[in-house]
């Protein structure tokens, strides 16, 4: 009799141990304020810990949030309190964030573009959910990956002057904003007037000039949906990967480095040496010439 009262009491601590377990692990909080989720269409993007998706705006190229008076609404900024190492789920990286203070609160930043939410008509979408990506073709997910963004600002040339480009892709002074390429670090990506189709024609085979144009270095396309992936290629140039649009390979300007050392939302290229020389990449910019 004793000996079954022995199992009877160490089948009863078993089971309290399991519950009790079960109990601390239910009790466990996530400690990721932001993390990656995926989709079949738009991949990997970066969310908040209830899995709700975060947004760049492409109006932010150059690191501030542009996103004023109503627009608030429908997109409040993301924020976390104190923000560590050890809220990153994996495969982020520390370094790749930051904080603008934005007098509402600190807006967090993922390599250097704002994050948003999206709340149409004031009501935050739900998690999982990526209605936002492509509203008025300046708003996109968050992704890890991208190599190609869109910027949408005023281009500002070396000469200090505003220009806008026509329908024609024509240059002229005046004022309005262009939505144009740039790299995920808001970097502006240019075309050569000179080039022909998937050939550049700038860059010398020992790179001497390749500091004031410089390749863009690339050996994938990553970009918003609303970009039409067929249109991205690729040229091999002295070595270096270059990646072209409508066959237009694909230049950075050195001189769009500002007094900070940062590149963001700088345009400078625009007037060099006069417009039209070396043109933004648009969305609607016409096809390379053949050769």
């Amino acid at each position: 009799m004793k000996r079954k009262y022995q199992i009877t009491a160490l089948f009863v601590l078993l089971v309290t141990g399991f519950l009790l377990s079960n109990c601390k692990k239910s009790e466990t909080v996530d400690p990721f304020e932001i993390k990656l989720a995926n989709s079949s269409t738009l991949g990997s993007y970066l969310t908040d810990k209830a899995g709700n998706t975060l947004y760049f705006f492409a109006n932010d190229a150059n690191g501030l949030n542009n996103c004023t008076g109503g627009c608030t609404t429908a997109w409040p900024i993301f924020t976390v309190a104190m923000l560590t190492m050890d809220k990153l789920a994996p495969g982020l990286t520390y370094a790749d964030f930051g904080t603008i203070n934005v007098g509402t609160g600190n807006q967090v930043t993922y390599k250097g573009w704002p994050l948003y939410y999206y709340a149409p008509g004031g009501v935050r979408e739900q998690s999982k959910v990526t209605s936002g990506e492509g509203v008025n073709k300046l708003w996109f997910v968050a992704k890890p990956d991208y190599t190609i963004m869109l910027a949408n600002a005023q281009l500002v040339g070396a000469d200090g002057k505003n220009y806008i480009v026509s329908a024609t892709n024509v240059y002229s002074e005046g004022i309005g904003k262009t939505t144009y390429f740039t790299d995920v670090n808001g970097r502006t990506l240019y075309a050569f007037a000179k080039d022909s189709s998937n050939l550049n024609k700038y860059t010398k085979a020992d790179l001497s000039n390749n500091g004031v144009w410089p390749i863009y270095e690339t050996n994938k396309i990553v970009a918003p949906s609303v970009l039409d992936k067929s249109l991205f290629g690729s040229i091999t140039v002295y070595g270096k990967n270059q990646p072209t649009y409508k066959g237009w390979p694909m230049y950075y300007y050195g001189p769009d480095m500002d007094a900070t050392g940062l590149f963001r939302g700088n345009n400078k290229g625009v007037s060099v040496p006069r417009p039209n020389v070396w043109p933004v990449l648009l969305m609607d910019s016409p096809s390379a010439p053949r050769k």
